[in-house]
């Protein structure tokens, strides 16, 4: 089996060529599926883009959301309208709504969105200021001084869905897929081949999703784990331990591009990279 896996695509800066070649490259690839990591676009534009993909692919379609996906809109609200969406299209599997997917075999695949939750790195002294706190409705209309608790809530509830699903799945699987959008370890915050510094890391890093894999991977020593995650638009990997592996993948705006073809199998699971 054979998943094409694309990051941070923000198809609304796309114009019609960048998305026909990213088309085109997918099915060049004769996949069996396609995964994406978040940030597909922005409002409303995010579910128009995700039908054009169900009506473009006669393929399963795995997905998370990232923090662009949510802009001009509540969290609460986007998530709803798009789990409401993949009702209705059933190539469309939003990872955060679902529990483990049986892939192939023992090997399984389990997402959620994660989010930057400010419990890595120095929060009060960071100058950086993201456009997601003018931009996202559950920022915009909430004090400041209450952001920081905000993140630690998205990270803390993206953490223990994914936990729950971790949990759900079968002694017996050998390869699981982790998709989230957000780096969980400043180890795999990548830009430009150097890891996040402490201002930056509260933004880029879910440090309740990377406490929880620190925590259950070594339960189940048996399964290897592999992350697929992105929101740095840089590419890199992270030896976590033994058997968790974090693959981040690269973006550039308006230039949509597969980042791998992971083959999936029992024994091994391959990610290779098309950078």
């Amino acid at each position: 089996m054979r998943i094409a896996w694309t990051t941070d695509p923000h198809f609304d800066h796309a114009d019609v060529d960048a998305w026909q070649s990213w088309f085109e490259s997918n099915a060049a690839v004769r996949g069996d599926a396609i995964l994406i990591t978040g940030d597909l676009s922005e409002g409303d534009d995010v579910g128009l883009q995700l039908l054009r993909l169900a009506n473009s692919f006669e393929l399963p379609i795995y997905f998370v959301l990232g923090n662009h996906d949510f802009y001009r809109r509540s969290i609460a609200e986007t998530r709803q309208q798009l789990i409401s969406l993949c009702r209705q299209k059933e190539r469309l599997f939003y990872l955060t709504d679902c529990g483990p997917i049986k892939l192939k075999g023992n090997v399984y695949i389990v997402g959620d969105d994660g989010w930057g939750d400010a419990t890595v790195g120095n929060y009060e002294q960071s100058p950086i200021k993201l456009r997601d706190f003018e931009n996202i409705n559950d920022f915009r209309l909430t004090d400041p001084a209450d952001w920081k608790s905000r993140l630690q809530r998205e990270g803390e509830e993206s953490a223990e869905r994914l936990r729950i699903k971790l949990e759900a799945i079968p002694v017996d699987a050998q390869q699981v897929l982790i998709a989230t959008h957000i780096p969980p370890f400043s180890e795999a915050c990548w830009y430009e081949g150097r890891t996040t510094d402490e201002f930056w890391a509260p933004f880029f890093v879910c440090g309740s999703i990377g406490k929880m894999l620190r925590e259950f991977c070594p339960t189940r020593p048996d399964c290897k784990w592999t992350v697929l995650c992105g929101h740095t638009h840089h590419h890199g990997i992270a030896n976590i331990s033994d058997n968790l592996t974090v693959h981040t993948g690269g973006s550039i705006y308006g230039k949509p591009q597969m980042e791998a073809v992971i083959e999936v199998d029992t024994a091994e699971l391959k990610v290779r990279s098309l950078r």
